[in-house]
């Protein structure tokens, strides 16, 4: 069966199956899975399908996404599909698509529609949208995980094999984890933000959702580079993706500083984890965490905040009671800090960002829980900002301090929820952090998503 990028690019270009037989699965699927708060805007098949007959008709040439379904996070623009960002009174409809969607078109893949989120981009929990809950693809009692909640329960439900998120304080790797698949987000920069609408603009970067490691990089060198557009877009080396280099300095968190806030399984699966990578070749290193913990904090305490306020000021003035109320109650606060305030935010930042290189001299990469612990619909509901506080407790301080990472999953614990790590490193180092998450990935044996099949990512040997 075809179920990865990788796979269907070969049965696409061998004639074992076409683009347009692809497209029509995916609407297959959707009508099958009957989640109304899956996507908020979909394309209608017929057109979708017409669109992936053309592209067989020109032939695979070098497209890398040649005839692959891609579903977008309703905060990127796509031309003839409104954006919404989860709030209807927000939405527009754009005259051309982001400039990542332009390079996924570009590449050969095929836009079937829009997906759900938390709304305007905050919240790591997947239930702030108006627009409903999507249900989580392995235990529909959880949390899908956000923002990028539809995305991620997309890729993870066979519905498509790619889709976009974005990532600003872990919205495209908390829903990985959730969802046990693949989500990469990329040095700050790398992929242009054209056409996205902002959470935080300084720090919001497009994240990639697929089933393998090596699905999400086929993507992310489909759409990296500058972009004159977007004014943040900033040139790094790719790189190339291989084995698992032997004797890699990886560091973790200390003992007395890991919380999984009385999650014991999920301490089991990380010191899991830990061990496998440690049998891969890697070397640990305990490190201190609290520099790490005290930039998290600035993400929602410091004046970042005033970015969600100011893409939301409008609303806010005019039509308050059209956000979400957990939303309002957070983005209201950015409309406090003052300019002082926010410069002395900035001067401990960069205070942080030195100790970020003195850790990084000690270590190659960062190996976290993706999050500490899973939690219920209903007890997100009943709880709403402290859980999701909880959720971003290794994710808040990535963008901050400019770090890439990817999440993969790592155990689908006895209880049957889903746990997974990070790997993280300084910003340029993405090829690093992908081709140690694709061999930790591989050696877990896990499902790919809900599918109940496996596959081995062609990284699993060892430098």
């Amino acid at each position: 069966m075809t179920e990865t990028i990788a796979e269907l690019l070969h049965a696409h270009r061998t004639g074992a199956a076409t683009p347009a037989d692809t497209v029509a699965r995916s609407y297959a699927r959707l009508r099958e899975r009957n989640d109304p708060a899956l996507f908020i805007s979909l394309r209608g098949e017929a057109d979708a399908v017409a669109e992936a007959k053309t592209l067989q008709a020109k032939g695979p040439q070098a497209r890398p996404l040649y005839g692959i379904p891609v579903a977008i996070k309703d905060n990127i623009d796509v031309a003839g599909l409104p954006t919404t960002a989860a709030c209807p009174a927000f939405a527009y409809r754009p005259d051309k698509d982001a400039t990542v969607v332009a390079r996924l078109r570009q590449a050969g893949a095929i836009v079937i529609g829009k997906t759900n989120l938390d709304q305007f981009a905050t919240g790591l929990v997947g239930v702030r949208s108006p627009y409903g809950v999507p249900r989580n693809a392995i235990d529909p009692a959880l949390i899908p995980g956000g923002s990028s909640s539809g995305s991620a329960v997309a890729v993870a439900a066979g519905i498509v094999p790619l889709a976009l998120g974005t990532d600003t304080a872990g919205s495209g790797r908390v829903p990985a984890m959730l969802n046990n698949i693949v989500g990469l987000k990329p040095s700050l920069g790398l992929v242009s933000t054209a056409g996205v609408v902002p959470a935080c603009r300084t720090l919001d970067c497009v994240s990639i959702f697929a089933l393998t490691t090596d699905d999400a990089w086929t993507a992310l060198v489909a759409i990296a580079g500058p972009d004159d557009a977007d004014p943040y877009s900033r040139s790094h080396p790719l790189g190339t993706v291989g084995p698992f280099s032997k004797g890699l300095r990886v560091g973790v968190p200390k003992s007395a500083q890991r919380q999984f806030f009385g999650d014991r399984a999920a301490a089991a699966a990380y010191d899991a984890a830990l061990a496998r990578c440690a049998a891969l070749g890697g070397a640990i290193t305990e490190i201190d965490m609290t520099p790490f913990e005290e930039t998290a904090r600035l993400l929602y305490e410091g004046p970042w905040v005033a970015e969600r306020y100011l893409v939301a000021r409008e609303l806010l003035q005019t039509s308050p009671d059209a956000i979400h109320p957990v939303t309002r109650q957070i983005i209201e606060q950015g409309a406090r800090p003052s300019a002082a305030d926010a410069f002395a935010a900035f001067y401990r930042l960069e205070e942080l960002r030195r100790t970020r290189d003195r850790a990084f001299r000690q270590i190659e990469v960062l190996l976290l829980p993706t999050s500490p612990t899973v939690y219920t619909v209903e007890q997100v509901l009943a709880d709403p900002i402290q859980l999701n506080s909880r959720l971003g407790t290794y994710t808040n301080f990535v963008n901050l301090l400019d770090l890439c990472g990817v999440a993969i999953p790592t155990a689908i614990r006895a209880d049957g929820k889903p746990f997974g790590v990070t790997l993280l490193a300084p910003a340029g180092q993405d090829a690093l952090v992908a081709s140690t998450g694709r061999a930790l990935h591989a050696d877990s044996g896990l499902p790919l998503g809900a599918l109940r099949r496996t596959a081995t990512p062609r990284s699993a040997t060892v430098a």
